[in-house]
């Protein structure tokens, strides 16, 4: 099997390169004969690296530990369930994901314009998927292969690292590379547009919902790693502006600029080269990021340390970036547009003014991540900035987003006039104005949080009041049921009302940011059984222990009785465990989690006569903060969901 999974990886190498000569000759020739070759090579690398992929899964069941990678991230003790996410633990098996799961989309691209054969744009779209691909597979064959053998066969491997024996293992990583990986398709349609000057709709629309598409995997792959981090002591809660986090945040701000200014082009057909230009940047960014991760030029939790392929990537952004710019200096002529803006007062002005904000987000968040080699450039030493920076720069520009975010609907395309925007601001701002002056009355005084919340109160305003306006205004033109009416809106403007639920989305993670950040409070105490600990309104009391051996890790537990103002809520198990082949315990999160906070419980030490070392904290709201992000992703969605096309009589 380790022959068979090598073959494949260069017969998938093989097939990249031939996608490309046979393209390239293609063009060249103007022939479609070698175009139609091109295009069945690229399918076939989908073949082979699923076959290098298969092979890879059935060394890991195998418990097959002469390959190295098998036996760094694996041995006999490890659940089925861990062994197959052991798969892309590594360095090595996560490129082959990445080489794999490109492959598939490419195969995806192929068969969606099947029933486009004498597209100008696609042997140029197959062509520079074909050259991604081959990188990939490069480096998977000559630099870092996952079978690699070793020169004996020891009798177990070392195990998977305790921190990634997490169901997050399951779903975060894929989707977090499917997020990453989906935007290689809207950078291959760009460069498609700009080599033959097509600059109708037609490549908008393709690269438009790619965007959509790969931003939601993106934001799922982000919340799941944020739930995971908060679960998982040792990652540093559920976002700590760490340089692997900001790496794909980064290009999920820029991408969501391009999603906005997308719809301005759409429309009006302006703003081309911009949007130009946020494609190719969502894509360098996204490069950037996996040689963030791959170089250990940057200390992190979540990185692969010194993998010797930083060199590769950085070769490989500079190519894309130098060829990208070329091309768009080269097509700027026929891209650019006469039209303008015709009002600052206009949703188009909002949207460009969205777009300076995501933009100067990604820029601060992007500086602070790469601060340590400027500052090692410039004075030989590694200056790290913490969360104190990122908070402070990027906190006044989220509330300004959040501002536009609620701003944007109530404005016009074209003009708006002063009538419109005192009839559509005086709701929502009332609204705003009263949740302030409640939240005031009730003790909020954290000037900043007090701001989120009236802001956050405002969008939401603004976003149930256009709502609640058109399904009454369709009641009353077609006499139908509000109550039936609101849904069959939903569904026939599911694009519209798709981003309506984003911002939503977006309102909510707000609260649940400043509840959880503003307000947290935390107590530590070592008990005796018997004994309790107070924080806030709760008490808990250690009632048991108990020792417990569970698949390949022992575990020692606490049961720990919650009362809150002296009634009994249930109980909760604070956990240490000990994994096979792992040098350090871990301390296990205990969670009790309700809309309006969350208890959260850690058991760090465990003393020789049986007391217990708790750490306590209370989380307000941030429950909203994982609702907020489960509706972005249904919001984005609904979105994507293409109309139905009509049947021609």
């Amino acid at each position: 099997m380790v022959i068979f999974g090598t073959l494949s990886q260069y017969a998938a190498l093989a097939f990249s390169l031939g996608t490309m000569v046979c393209l390239l000759l293609g063009v060249m020739r103007n022939d479609a004969r070698w175009t139609q070759a091109g295009r069945r090579c690229l399918v076939s690398v989908t073949a082979c690296t699923t076959l290098a992929s298969i092979a890879l899964g059935y060394l890991f069941l195998s418990d097959s530990f002469q390959v190295e990678y098998v036996a760094s991230y694996s041995d006999r003790a490890l659940p089925i369930f861990y062994k197959l996410t052991a798969f892309w633990a590594g360095q090595k098996g996560s490129l082959l994901v990445w080489a794999w799961v490109l492959a598939l989309c490419s195969a995806l691209v192929v068969y969606n314009n099947r029933r486009e054969p004498d597209s100008r744009l696609t042997p140029y779209v197959y062509l520079v998927l074909g050259g991604t691909l081959s990188f990939f597979l490069y480096l998977l064959c000559a630099v870092t292969s996952p079978f690699e053998a070793l020169a004996f066969t020891p009798q177990d491997g070392q195990g998977l690292n305790p921190m990634l024996q997490n169901p997050g293992m399951v779903f975060h990583p894929p989707t977090l590379f499917l997020g990453y990986i989906g935007f290689t398709i809207p950078f291959a349609y760009a460069i498609a547009a700009m080599v033959t000057g097509t600059t109708d709709a037609s490549w908008i629309k393709k690269t438009r919902a790619w965007n959509v598409l790969s931003w939601i995997f993106l934001t799922v792959g982000i919340i799941l790693g944020c739930q995971w981090a908060y679960v998982e002591l040792g990652w540093g809660g559920y976002w700590a502006w760490d340089p692997v986090e900001n790496a794909s945040f980064i290009p999920w701000l820029v991408s969501t600029a391009f999603i906005h200014t997308a719809i301005i082009q759409e429309r009006r057909g302006i703003m081309k080269v911009w949007n130009m230009v946020l494609i190719l940047l969502t894509f360098l960014l996204c490069i950037f990021g996996t040689y963030l991760v791959r170089s250990g030029v940057l200390q992190s939790v979540h990185d692969f340390g010194a993998t010797g392929l930083g060199g590769y990537f950085l070769a490989f952004l500079g190519i894309a970036t130098v060829g990208g710019v070329y091309l768009l200096a080269e097509s700027y002529g026929e891209f650019k547009t006469s039209n303008a803006l015709e009002s600052y007062l206009s949703r188009e002005s909002t949207f460009l003014f969205n777009n300076v904000i995501l933009l100067a987000l990604a820029f601060a968040t992007l500086l602070g991540t790469i601060f340590p080699l400027i500052s090692e450039a410039v004075t030989g030493n590694k200056i790290t900035v913490g969360q104190p920076f990122f908070n402070q720069v990027n906190t006044p520009l989220f509330l300004l987003l959040l501002a536009i975010t609620g701003v944007c609907p109530l404005i016009g395309w074209r003009k708006a006039s002063p009538a419109n925007l005192r009839k559509n601001f005086l709701r929502p701002a009332l609204s705003a104005l009263a949740t302030g002056g409640a939240l005031f009355a009730a003790g909020v005084r954290v000037p900043s949080a007090l701001l989120a919340f009236i802001l956050a109160a405002f969008v939401a305003g603004t976003i149930v009041q256009e709502y609640v306006l058109v399904v009454l205004s369709r009641g009353a033109v077609t006499g139908e049921a509000t109550w039936s009416a609101a849904p069959r809106l939903l569904w026939r403007m599911r694009r519209r009302y798709g981003g309506h639920l984003v911002h939503l989305g977006l309102v909510l993670t707000v609260v649940g940011i400043t509840g959880s950040s503003a307000y947290k409070i935390e107590a530590q105490g070592t008990l005796a059984k018997g004994e309790s600990l107070g924080i806030g309104t709760y008490e808990l009391k250690y009632e048991d222990f108990r020792q417990y051996q569970k698949f390949n890790r022992t575990v020692y537990a606490a049961t720990l009785g919650i009362s809150k103002g002296g009634t009994r809520l249930g109980a909760l198990d604070a956990e240490r465990r000990y994994y096979v082949n792992a040098k350090q315990p871990t301390t296990e999160v205990s969670l009790r989690s309700t809309l309006w906070e969350d208890l959260y419980v850690t058991m760090p030490g465990i003393g020789s006569n049986g007391d217990i070392t708790l750490k306590v904290a209370v989380n307000p709201l941030l429950l909203w903060f994982w609702i907020g992000g489960g509706l972005m992703v249904v919001g984005g969605v609904l979105a994507i969901i293409p109309p139905r096309k009509r049947k021609t009589p």
